[in-house]
């Protein structure tokens, strides 16, 4: 699910708060939220899965983008994330109810709405400890709120430059 785009020059104020450190960070064009990450599927498989997923019955809700953590732990972080709270639990109960028939990996765990920002490379004791300063000034940013009104099942191509996306259909909520 995309962010609203008025977000775009706040993430990039958030990334370059951790600019010193060592990085990956996602283009701010294209920060998102996935409900459910699906892997490799046989381009049979899209005109199904689409059709499962416009039974999608959540309704449309308001979300509010605020915070910031990482993955797995502070004291170990490899993704750094941006937070979503709102009705997504709910959405994401709907997809993976959907698309329980066509057997895609479970989750390893429990679902947190999040749009990551940046893959952690390399963090030495001291860069660390700065890490996680700069973390806490931030964890409780507000972005603002947006409109869940769609579900997108998009396409990624990885390449050197970063992945690009395609969305291959939309649900809208009703």
């Amino acid at each position: 699910m995309e962010l609203d785009p008025s977000f775009r020059e706040k993430i990039r104020q958030i990334q370059g708060r951790f600019s010193e450190f060592d990085l990956k960070f996602v283009n701010p064009e294209i920060v998102h939220i996935t409900l459910k990450f699906l892997g490799d599927i046989n381009e049979s498989m899209v005109a199904p899965v689409a059709a499962a997923l416009d039974s999608i019955m959540c309704e449309p809700f308001e979300a509010k983008v605020e915070g910031i953590g990482v993955f797995p732990k502070p004291s170990n972080p490899k993704v750094l994330w941006l937070g979503a709270t709102g009705n997504f639990e709910t959405l994401h109960d709907d997809v993976e109810t959907l698309l329980k028939p066509f057997k895609f990996k479970e989750d390893e765990r429990a679902f947190t709405a999040h749009a990551t920002l940046a893959r952690v490379k390399f963090l030495n004791k001291d860069q660390k400890s700065a890490f996680i300063s700069v973390l806490n000034e931030l964890k409780n940013i507000e972005l603002g709120s947006m409109q869940v009104n769609k579900v997108l099942l998009k396409k990624s191509t990885l390449t050197p430059d970063g992945p690009i996306y395609e969305t291959l259909h939309t649900v809208y909520l009703d």
